[in-house]
């Protein structure tokens, strides 16, 4: 029996407000661009010509074709499984089940992603916004969006605290070999081990806080505040539950996990490629170390995408871990051209590619009713006119 919910087709009909959508996401605008565009090369120019003169290391960028043109070509299969794995684990997370979108689909939204990235800050923003665009399109309902998206963000980044956890602990102890100072070792361990208990501490957060809170509270406006306030925290508990249900069951969530395995791991092998094109054997725990270490500067909340702010994290971290900066600095640029700078003209190929489908998706049916229906509940006068 088919039961109306009206709550759902009043969120429903909010989020199909404001026509085509084809305009709501003003991401490649000429502006934009050119601004990115701007503070991109300053910042590249400053770490990689200027800074390595102004230290006595030459040209960093002329070390360039000193490269193994083999390995560079090892560290482009390594960044394109990366990404494959990054897709295949949206795939699983968000794509499936219900919304079940194509792996065609699921290749745009995540290399439209990709490019929007690199035109916003702070740790993929720009990407988180354009995913959320999309999957609104597509026909989901914007509280499943916010469960999926934590849910797929916390499996994605589940293995960065468990990395710097088991390879601090490694090199701290000198099981593997490499600089095992606290600053690289410990610290970051200790703060990750604080991540991941405030991961479970989440997980924790009960579906119904709304409903445990009201018999608590007296006045309207009070309890109005509450039930807007206890979404966030709801959809966290939710999002974060379900990411560790698909560790917990490997043949429901096992495409996840080795999505979300695979894309750090293949990622680390670009930069262990990277090293290698230059001559330099770097051990497998420091390269690791390193590598997550120096990502963190991601979060800068003024570079683009990061730009500059992960480029000096890494070389930072390199340096510190005791590789000579002449080295560094080559390696570092040879990683990132690779992982980062590569797959933005795909991505902004797959942009447009999106806003295609999107046309197609509202023309022709929207891929939630591939589903089997799940959008098919008719709304209050639907079934009055139904009786």
């Amino acid at each position: 029996m088919i039961v109306p919910d009206d709550a759902r087709s009043e969120e429903e009909a909010a989020d199909r407000e404001g026509g085509s959508g084809l305009v709501d996401l003003p991401i490649f605008t000429a502006k934009r661009l050119l601004q990115t565009g701007a503070v991109v090369v300053i910042l590249l120019v400053g770490i990689y010509f200027l800074f390595p003169k102004l230290v006595g290391l030459g040209d960093a960028v002329g070390k360039l074709g000193e490269a193994d043109p083999i390995w560079i070509g090892v560290a482009i299969v390594l960044s394109i499984a990366s990404y494959a794995t990054y897709i295949a684990l949206f795939k699983a997370v968000v794509g499936g089940d219900e919304l079940r979108l194509t792996w065609v689909e699921t290749y745009q939204i995540n290399m439209a992603g990709v490019a929007a990235t690199l035109l916003f800050s702070a740790g993929g923003a720009g990407g988180i916004a354009l995913t959320y665009w999309a999957l609104k399109k597509a026909g989901m309902r914007r509280r499943d969006i916010a469960r999926r998206m934590v849910a797929f963000i916390t499996l994605h980044y589940a293995f960065y605290p468990l990395a710097l956890i088991v390879f601090g602990v490694l090199l701290r102890t000198g099981v593997m070999n490499g600089e095992n100072s606290i600053e690289l070792t410990v610290i970051p361990a200790a703060i990750a081990g604080l991540l991941l208990v405030l991961g479970v501490l989440v997980t924790l957060i009960p579906a119904d806080l709304e409903g445990r809170l009201m018999p608590h509270l007296r006045g309207e406006h009070l309890r109005n505040f509450a039930e807007w306030a206890s979404r966030v925290p709801e959809t966290l508990g939710e999002g974060f539950r379900f990411a560790f249900s698909l560790f917990a069951h490997p043949r429901r969530g096992g495409l996840a996990v080795l999505g979300a395995a695979g894309f750090w791991i293949f990622g680390i092998g670009v930069l262990w490629a990277s090293f290698h094109a230059l001559g330099v054997h770097v051990p497998l725990a420091v390269v690791v170390q390193g590598y997550f270490i120096g990502m963190v500067a991601n979060l800068f909340p003024l570079a683009p995408a990061g730009v500059g702010a992960v480029d000096a994290g890494m070389i930072g971290a390199f340096v510190l871990f005791g590789l000579p900066e002449a080295t560094v600095f080559p390696a570092i640029l040879i990683f990132r051209l690779v992982s980062f700078w590569m797959p933005i003209p795909p991505g902004v190929v797959a942009f447009f590619q999106l806003r295609n489908t999107v046309r197609r998706w509202e023309e022709e049916g929207l891929p939630i009713d591939r589903a089997g229906g799940l959008r098919a509940t008719p709304s209050p006068s639907t079934l009055q006119k139904v009786k």
